[in-house]
This record gives C-alpha cells, sequence and structure tokens, in this order.
C-alpha cells in the first residue's frame, strides 16, 4: 500500500488524538456480564468431605469461579464485568452485632431456625478462605467485579425479640407430609441481621481486591457498598453494589456516585429486591424493613425513591429469593428498567450423584449445582439486546441442553410453571428498546492495526 501525505497526516492525527469512531471490528460490539448468584451452600462447611458429605461442595464453587476467569476479556473470552449478589459464604461468627445490640435489639431462641442460625469458627476457617480463593481466581485476570453482601455474609444473624414464634399454630403451615409450605413471620417469627466485619475483611475497598484499581471508583462503609466502572460494547458502564434493603445514607452515597458519573449506563447489583414471581417483595421471614425500618429501605422504596428518578439506571440484578424472574418496569422518564433475579442455591443433583442421602424428611441437599447467569451484550444492532443463559460449570452444559433441567429442578422453584415456561424463564432475550435513545451510539477505541490491515488488503 502506498501511504500518500495526506492519509500519513490522517494516521498522525487519529493516533495523537486517540480518536473514538462509530465503527468496530468484528465482536467488538458483543461483551458478557457474568452474575454470580447465591454460593452459600456450596462452601457451607458442612457439605464437604472432612464433615462427612458425600462430596467437596466447594469445589463447585471453584470450578464456578475457574470458568468464569479463563472466560474473561484478558483470558481471551468475552467475560468484561463480573456482578456477585451476594450470600457469597453461609454462616455467621456472633450472636448479634454490637451496633444493634447497643440499639436494643435482643436474640430469641428460636427451634425453627436452629438450621438457619449457626455461630461457628467454621466460617472464619472454612467458609471464608474458601470464598477468598474464589474470587482471587477473577482478580487475577484483571477484569473489573463487584460484590454485594448477602443476608448470610453478615456478622450476625438472629431471631429477633420482636417476633415470637408460636409454636402452637406450627400444624397451620404443614402439608400432610409434615412440610412447610408457606412462611407466616406472625407464627415462625423473623430474623435479622447485622455486622459486616467479616465481608469487609474480605470484600472492603482497603483489599487487594480493589485497593488502588482505577476501575473502583468510589465505596460505602469500609466497601460493604461500592461502585465499578467497566467498558465494553462502545460504552462505559457503571456498577453500583448495595448492601441488603439499602438505608437512606447508603441510597444518598449512591446517588453521589451517579451524578459523578452522570450519563452512563448504569447496573445496579443487590441481594434482595424482586421474588421468583417478579414482585418487589421481601421474604416473609427476613425482612430487614419490618424489623428496623429506621436502617432500611424495602424494595419498593428503593424503586420509588432511588432507581425510579434515576433514568441511567437501566438495568438490576439480585438473588437471594430462590429461582428466577425477569421484571421490566418504566421509570420517571419513560423508559425500561429490567429486574432480574437468578438464584440457584436449592438445587442438589450433585448431591444426589454423589451418592448423598435426602434429609430424614426427604429433602434434596441444596448446593447450588455450578449453575450461574450468562449476559451476552450486543450493542451493534438498532435496538440492541442481551442474550441471557444460564450455565452449570459442573455438568458443563446449558439450561437449554440438559434434558433433565425441568425435571431436576422445576418443582422446587417454579411449581406452577409448564417444562417450557421453565426453560424460557432460565434463556431468553432482553431487547433494550430504549438503550441508545438514552446513552447514544456505541464508540469503539480506533485500532490503527485493524485499520492498516483492512486498508492493504
Amino acid at each position: 500500500m502506498k501511504i500518500t501525505p495526506l492519509f500519513a497526516t490522517a494516521l498522525l492525527v487519529l493516533t495523537i488524538s486517540g480518536m473514538l469512531v462509530s465503527g468496530c471490528q468484528s465482536g467488538d460490539s458483543q461483551f458478557t456480564v457474568a452474575v454470580i448468584p447465591d454460593t452459600q451452600n456450596m462452601v457451607d462447611f458442612k457439605h464437604q468431605k472432612a464433615a462427612g458429605f458425600a462430596l467437596d461442595a466447594a469445589e463447585l464453587f471453584i470450578a464456578e469461579m475457574q470458568y468464569i476467569a479463563n472466560n474473561t476479556v484478558s483470558n481471551g473470552g468475552d467475560i468484561a464485568f463480573v456482578a456477585s449478589v451476594g450470600d457469597v459464604w453461609q454462616h455467621q461468627t456472633l450472636a448479634i452485632d454490637p451496633d444493634h445490640s447497643a440499639r436494643g435489639f435482643k436474640v430469641i431462641d428460636n427451634a425453627i431456625f436452629a438450621q438457619e442460625i449457626l455461630v461457628t469458627d467454621q466460617t472464619t476457617k472454612v467458609e471464608m478462605p474458601k470464598a477468598l480463593e474464589g474470587y482471587q481466581l477473577i482478580a487475577a485476570t484483571g477484569i473489573p467485579f463487584g460484590v454485594a453482601p448477602g443476608n448470610h455474609d453478615y456478622d450476625a444473624m438472629w431471631s429477633d425479640s420482636s417476633h415470637v414464634p408460636d409454636y402452637t399454630r406450627i400444624k397451620e403451615l404443614l402439608s400432610p407430609e409434615g412440610k412447610l409450605t408457606r412462611y407466616d413471620p406472625d407464627v415462625l417469627g423473623m430474623l435479622h441481621i447485622g455486622g459486616l466485619t467479616n465481608f469487609t475483611s474480605v470484600f472492603g475497598a482497603h483489599t487487594a481486591f480493589f485497593k488502588d484499581k482505577p476501575w473502583y471508583v468510589s465505596s460505602f462503609n469500609n466497601g460493604a457498598d461500592s461502585a465499578q466502572l467497566f467498558s465494553a460494547g462502545g460504552y462505559t458502564f457503571l456498577n453500583i453494589a448495595l448492601e441488603m434493603q439499602a438505608s437512606d445514607e447508603v441510597l444518598a452515597w449512591a446517588q453521589s456516585v451517579i451524578d459523578e458519573h452522570a450519563g452512563l449506563p448504569t447496573l445496579i447489583t443487590t441481594h434482595d429486591y424482586i421474588n421468583q414471581h417478579g414482585e418487589r417483595s421481601p421474604g416473609a421471614i427476613i425482612d430487614l424493613k419490618r424489623v428496623d425500618p429506621e436502617a432500611h429501605n424495602s424494595a419498593e422504596e428503593l424503586w420509588a425513591d432511588f432507581i425510579r428518578g434515576n433514568d441511567q439506571i437501566f438495568m438490576v440484578l439480585c438473588g437471594h429469593q430462590h429461582g428466577q424472574a425477569l421484571r421490566i418496569d418504566r421509570n420517571a422518564a419513560n423508559n425500561e428498567v429490567y429486574q432480574v433475579l437468578a438464584d440457584y442455591q436449592d438445587r442438589g443433583q450433585a448431591g444426589l450423584d454423589a451418592g448423598q442421602p435426602r434429609t430424614d424428611d426427604g429433602r434434596i441437599y441444596a448446593l447450588g449445582d455450578g449453575w450461574f447467569r450468562l449476559m451476552q451484550f450486543d450493542t451493534a444492532p438498532a435496538v440492541p439486546t442481551v442474550k441471557v443463559s444460564t450455565y452449570s460449570s459442573h455438568y458443563n452444559v446449558l439450561s437449554d441442553d440438559l434434558a433433565e433441567y425441568a425435571a431436576w429442578y422445576k418443582a422446587g422453584e417454579q411449581p406452577d410453571m409448564t417444562d417450557e415456561q421453565f426453560r424460557e424463564a432460565d434463556s431468553y432475550t432482553i431487547a433494550l428498546r430504549d438503550f441508545k435513545a438514552r446513552f447514544g451510539e456505541p464508540r469503539f477505541a480506533f485500532s490503527l492495526t485493524g485499520w492498516l490491515d483492512s486498508a492493504t488488503q
């Protein structure tokens, strides 16, 4: 190719200015956000061979994290960001945290929640180190990631004295087989949580994961809440990871982050937001707003007071409530907000495969089976899309390609769905109908090498 003076000048100007152009090489418009749902049952110390379990369930967790790491953009894949919705580990280290104790909250005995509440040093000896090991795999790739705390990640979880269980009414909630059919806090009592020292010791702003990382742009409460930037598909995105049912102070901080990064397409990652029916409704027995209204906002309040009025928030990711759901609402600017639930913690086929017997009352031990979400964005079309798929690193299969998918999991998550509906709930495409009207056309980094290669052909 003969380079004319005019062409050479154009190359120099483009090189010096770092100009961004509306064009790209093949594949630049596509990228994936990996969403890690509740992993606590895989790292649970009771679900390891050392505790007499049939397999080391932590190996499922590590395999999941390794798969994600192997498929990041830095390793030749297309995963550009990882969002964790919390419940990273299972157990607590305190009966009640000092702050709630000082505010007058009290712990009561509750036999109903005996399996839910366990204060143990195995949290710091087994579960937290395994979580650290898994996230180090992600960190080693160099890509941005964010982690929101779930209720199991708090230092303490207890049955609160403001809601005393009524053991005389338990039979009202049981099936003829003796299984609990619904959760009624007036009968069962209520759980509450507090303290994030454990969580911030692993995921705090001061840790090697985030300290001095240019993409980790803000934090609050020592990193219990955090904000990250990532660039992909011709846009720079903002992710804000929030505490569970976040307080007014947390939301004020989050608003300041949005104000500082005005106009960026923004995701909110939080633990508890919508349930498996797509309702912005908390779990019956873990309703932080109900137990402690001064320190928490409900999901509806989060929507009305924060998300709805911030037009740059286009997506909310959550877990906590077992199953999957997609809800789409229009915000104050009449643009769509996509609210996505994924939580596979109850899945336990891997235990059955390994020969783990069922519980005494016939239940499968919940593990998670290595399932997580892959959300592949494509910003090239006039209407960008997000292809949502669900993958198990343990079974090495997409949900669409597993013949037993509904047979294994539907009854425990979406019993009222047909098999086809259940499959579709974990494999679908979102049309981002107003994305470009809100955020403009994608701007791809100019590649001098790519241009010269194509120009000389």
